[in-house]
């Protein structure tokens, strides 16, 4: 721990570190200090042996810095070191305190303190099914009275749509709140994690999440094959012939050609593109940095977009400083000029992972490609290898059938 004397000026100028959180504590007042976490965000804190000098050592949170000041602070650290030399446990007292907060209280803490970790998309989301499905169903609930039983009914009513709504999100903006099965599923999730929160605080003894049972999370994968790439490809073409947006167009084939997630190349900036290695070097992606190979149809591309250069964007927006932001409207047409209707951008991702099975290779290496931190998320891939499969048996029995009448089979 740093120890100097804290100013409001070295308060505001201390920021996170992708080293791990760090403290900061004040000479003025030896008991207090300055937490830093890795997202910048920043608390005061109090420092004390509980029952005595070998007492166990607690640190008590007093608030954020963005709500007290300083001067408060140090005030406030008197004040409870004032309380432990009368043998009192400030820290102790308070998780009494919160043992009887709310389900609602809990969530609000949790995104406070429990999510330091998650990256602002996650917490974006996080966030979202916190307010439309957890609190108008559990908020008022007290924490220590939460049972699976609870969780499980919380699950039930989300499915059938119980926390369903059609929500104005500013002049124009709506957001359309469903339930479903898959949604329950990924709020029970959250809410087990929000639990498990709970009870390393120790504001309960156990996870009421454990052992229930979810529904199955059934993710939609679908994958083009050989021939419907072909129809795709084709509607491509015809749209760019007919004057596309061409960066939506450009976007699209390199999703199909790298199997990268879509804002991984819509946001993408030319610092993160390494043309002489044949690959993209992402500074920050769902799975944190990550480097994308690229083929040499890829590479055409980029070596087009190097021309046209604007910028830190490889795809600027026509107005203002950010990346284009308009693919979704071209894949619309494309989509129907193709007959896929229900085709996703993200389902591009899926076909990269079918044809690489069906090209021979091995779904570590699709992992690797993909960016995948773990085993198990390619594996999810893995029955897109059927049809692979079947086709090169196919292939395969066909050869010998040829080479047993008597037929020379035909070499690649």
């Amino acid at each position: 721990m740093q120890q100097k004397r804290l100013t409001p000026q070295l308060v505001s100028s201390l920021q996170g570190s992708p080293d791990g959180e760090y403290s900061v504590q004040d000479t003025v007042e030896p008991s207090l200090s300055v937490r830093v976490r890795v997202s910048g965000k920043k608390s005061f804190q109090v420092r004390y042996r509980a029952k005595g000098r070998r007492g166990t050592s607690k640190r008590y949170t007093i608030g954020s810095v963005d709500a007290l000041s300083l001067s408060d602070a140090r005030a406030e650290a008197e004040r409870i070191r004032a309380l432990v030399t009368l043998s009192q446990d400030p820290s102790a007292e308070r998780s009494a305190k919160l043992r009887e907060m709310t389900v609602g209280e809990l969530c609000d803490l949790y995104m406070e303190e429990g999510t330091t970790t998650k990256k602002p998309s996650t917490l974006l989301t996080d966030k979202g099914r916190i307010e439309r499905h957890i609190k108008p169903l559990l908020q008022s609930k007290l924490i220590t009275g939460v049972t699976s039983a609870d969780i499980e009914k919380f699950m039930r009513d989300v499915a059938v749509g119980k926390t369903a709504a059609d929500i104005k999100t500013g002049e124009r903006g709506r957001a359309i709140v469903e339930g479903g099965k898959g949604t329950a599923a990924r709020t029970v999730g959250l809410l087990g994690g929000i639990f498990s929160f709970a009870l390393k605080r120790k504001l309960r003894a156990d996870n009421p999440v454990k052992g229930v049972k979810r529904y199955a999370d059934k993710k939609n994968e679908r994958f083009l094959s050989g021939d419907e790439l072909g129809q795709l490809g084709e509607a491509i073409s015809q749209l760019e012939k007919e004057g596309a947006n061409r960066s939506a167009i450009a976007i699209i084939r390199l999703l199909a050609f790298t199997g990268a997630r879509k804002n991984e190349i819509a946001a993408l900036k030319w610092a993160e593109v390494d043309l002489e290695r044949a690959c993209l070097r992402l500074a920050d992606s769902k799975t944190g940095a990550k480097v994308i190979p690229l083929g040499r149809p890829a590479l055409l591309i980029f070596d087009e977009l190097l021309g046209q250069a604007n910028g830190q964007f490889v795809f600027p927006a026509e107005a203002g400083g950010s990346h284009f932001q308009g693919t979704a409207k071209v894949w619309k047409k494309i989509k129907s000029r193709s007959g896929f209707e229900d085709l996703r951008l993200h389902d591009l991702r899926h076909s990269f992972a079918s044809m690489g099975l069906a090209t021979g290779n091995a779904l570590p290496i699709i992992g690797k490609l993909l960016g995948h931190g773990d085993t198990k998320t390619t594996n999810r891939y893995a029955h897109l290898a059927d049809n692979p499969v079947k086709e090169a048996a196919n292939q395969i029995s066909s050869a010998i059938d040829t080479a047993m009448s008597g037929r020379k089979v035909s070499q690649s």
